[in-house]
């Protein structure tokens, strides 16, 4: 089985449809939001937060979004697109949240840190398990035969 196939294959039952339209549905919306509100949550509030070239990360963080929110909700490079959205996530738990943590402490970094940790967790699971047998994935692994 070659790589492709490998990223593709999935025996996770069809119950991670669920995660998928949360975390698929999340991000989808977050990508756009850098789009309709920019000062609020794209170019603007990179540019609060510190983050270099925000004219041009913002709109580029809201296409990952968009991008890999889709992918996530049809089941399509299930893998792929959570890489992509781990890294994303990570990014902005390191820009927002651990200053948070150093400033705050704990208990005022966690309550704004739970939908961050919760997709973090979702995409991991999703890049553990797959798309599940509701996907495109499965339907694209099974007719090539590596299903």
């Amino acid at each position: 089985m070659n790589l492709f196939g490998k990223l593709l294959r999935t025996n996770a039952p069809s119950a991670v449809l669920v995660i998928r339209l949360l975390v698929g549905g999340v991000f989808l919306l977050e990508g756009i939001k850098k789009f309709l509100f920019v000062e609020q949550w794209g170019a603007g509030r990179f540019a609060r937060i510190g983050i270099p070239s925000p004219h041009i990360l913002g709109p580029f963080v809201g296409v990952v979004e968009i991008v890999c929110g889709f992918l996530l909700l049809a089941g399509l490079l299930t893998r792929i697109a959570s890489i992509f959205l781990i890294v994303d996530i990570s990014v902005a738990i390191a820009s927002t949240k651990i200053p948070i943590l150093l400033k705050s402490g704990f208990w005022p970094m966690e309550a704004e840190a739970r939908t961050d940790y919760s997709m973090l967790m979702g995409l991991v699971f999703l890049l553990i398990v797959g798309a599940g047998t509701w996907s495109l994935d499965a339907r694209l692994c099974s007719r090539s035969g590596h299903g």
